[in-house]
């Protein structure tokens, strides 16, 4: 999910209309109200008509609830209604610590099941062995089909410490597949870094509040461990990354580069569009970047890959991304919770939408599965999400790919890939032998100052 600020602005048209067009816009308006207050009358009707007839009394809260819901999931798998319990829920995760399990699901319209966008690293879920793609078919014995995807979740929660069982359907499976979890605290690491040799490598695992420090951080550690003159770059790990934080995406995006678009939102109004400029000061000094990403990288993971990839400031390798190019505002509703609404697209600096296509990676690199996971591990992508927006160029290729990091940096062959590519043991189709990739990427980058639209 990624979030931002509501601004509202009055403006003032000036111009000229015929009373005859006034009066044919007035009695539209009119119509259209009528009708839609007649349906409302409906809906009232419908609702009367079950709390005073259904065979056993139903939670009048609930079913507005559910209708909400009902409502707002017609619009596309990314707007819900947020009561007070999951919009609180909803902070505290934001700030990277929460209860639970580990796991960023959405509901599979198709098989009304519950679906795993991605496991998070490092928590009770992945430890467990659940895996992106996999279908939630039965908690705790009780079958998911007919709930809500807030009814799902709230059964997933619960004690620190509890058990809970979980019924997988995972392609290839002979049989569904039975997985025990413990519930604990979710601390979420919003960064993890190591060196491999004279290369710095960082893995951003989610976009919470405290991305953009724990990155500056890194990156200063790093540089404790790797004298600037040895330092030959950097490798920034973006798998798995289900997203966050918009304002984070544009932070972490601006520690790299020194100037030009980061990112531009647009709404359904002109006025709404708002474009989002990195500052003077490249965090790593112009070293070369290569970023990774695969099919669970969504949302605000593909705002930075995008950025750095129309500004040539780094090489993607991978596979194609989760394609999530929308933005979601969060609307408080004071006590009753909160409405998380889909109010915009997000553009890269070259104005592409990745909804339902993905960052297509410069080098493509697959990712071998290992013997028992074969046939098991489905490709996982927006473009797959029943009801999804269109994207503006989304063809029948769509998005996602396979969503897997082996446990162990040896057998990460992308990462492999990666460190080579930075000691120049392999070519980069993107630059020449020896390129100056800070000097062309400023070239790139005065060209993309100059678009107009």
């Amino acid at each position: 999910m990624i979030r931002k600020v509501i601004i509202l602005a009055a403006g003032v048209f000036i111009g000229a209309v015929s009373v005859s067009a006034l009066q044919s816009a007035g009695t539209s308006a009119i119509a259209a109200n009528s009708e839609t207050y007649k349906q409302l009358s409906i809906f009232g009707d419908v609702f009367e008509r079950v709390r005073a007839q259904y065979v056993t009394p139903p939670e009048e809260s609930e079913l507005i609830e559910s209708a909400i819901n009902g409502m707002l999931t017609s619009l596309d798998p990314h707007s819900s209604f947020l009561n007070a319990k999951d919009a609180d829920d909803m902070r505290t995760q934001t700030r990277g610590e929460f209860g639970g399990l580990g796991i960023e699901v959405t509901l599979d319209q198709d098989s009304e099941l519950v679906k795993v966008i991605t496991p998070i690293d490092d928590t009770p879920a992945s430890r467990a062995g659940v895996l992106a793609g996999d279908l939630i078919s039965e908690i705790d014995g009780e079958p998911v089909r007919g709930l809500t995807l807030s009814q799902a979740v709230e059964k997933m929660r619960g004690p620190v410490g509890s058990g809970i069982d979980l019924t997988i359907l995972r392609e290839g499976a002979d049989a569904p597949i039975n997985i025990e979890i413990t519930r604990a605290i979710i601390k979420i690491k919003a960064v993890k870094h190591r060196v491999e040799g004279n290369i710095g490598y960082i893995r951003l695992i989610s976009f919470t509040e405290k991305t953009y420090n724990d990155l500056a951080n890194a990156i200063d550690d790093i540089e404790e461990k790797i004298p600037s003159d040895k330092l030959q770059g950097y490798v920034l790990d973006l798998r798995l990354n289900p997203g966050g934080l918009l304002d984070q995406a544009i932070n972490v995006s601006d520690a790299f580069l020194d100037r030009g678009e980061i990112v531009s939102t647009r709404g359904r109004n002109a006025e709404e569009t708002r474009r989002y400029n990195s500052r003077p000061g490249d965090l790593t000094g112009g070293k070369p970047i290569v970023v990774l990403v695969n099919g669970g990288s969504a949302s605000a993971s593909e705002i930075v890959a995008g950025a750095l990839q129309d500004h040539k400031r780094a090489t993607i390798v991978g596979t194609t991304s989760f394609g999530k190019g929308s933005v979601q505002t969060i609307i408080p509703l004071g006590e009753n919770g909160a409405l998380r609404l889909t109010t915009a697209l997000y553009y890269t600096p070259s104005g592409k939408s990745i909804q339902g296509t993905g960052i297509k990676p410069d080098i493509i690199v697959q990712q071998p599965l290992p013997e028992e996971l074969q046939g098991r591990v489905r490709e996982t992508g927006e473009s797959e999400l029943r009801g999804h927006i269109q994207g503006q160029d989304e063809t029948e290729e769509g998005s996602g790919s396979i969503a897997y990091v082996p446990p162990e940096p040896e057998d990460d062959e992308q990462l492999g890939y990666a460190l080579e590519l930075i000691r120049g043991e392999k070519s980069d189709p993107a630059y020449p032998p020896n390129a100056d990739k800070t000097a062309k990427a400023a070239k790139d980058v005065d060209k993309t100052d100059s678009k107009t639209e």
